[in-house]
């Protein structure tokens, strides 16, 4: 997800997204320690998305209490 379409989100949808996304984190984490996944580097592109959503947050919580 780009940071653009981040930010045409609301905070509640946003927050939303992040639970999900962290929960299917962890599970892709569980079913790679199990056996090999397919495509190893969707771990990494979920963490940094996680990231994003993280920082959008942040900076939306900042801007408000500007």
């Amino acid at each position: 997800m780009k940071q653009e379409e981040l930010r045409e989100l609301t905070d509640k949808e946003l927050q939303e997204r992040l639970e999900n996304a962290e929960k299917d984190y962890m599970q892709l984490k569980i079913q790679h320690s199990i056996s090999p996944l397919d495509n190893p580097a969707q771990i990494t592109a979920d963490r940094r998305t996680i990231a994003r959503m993280k920082t959008e947050l942040r900076a939306r919580e900042l801007k408000i209490n500007k």
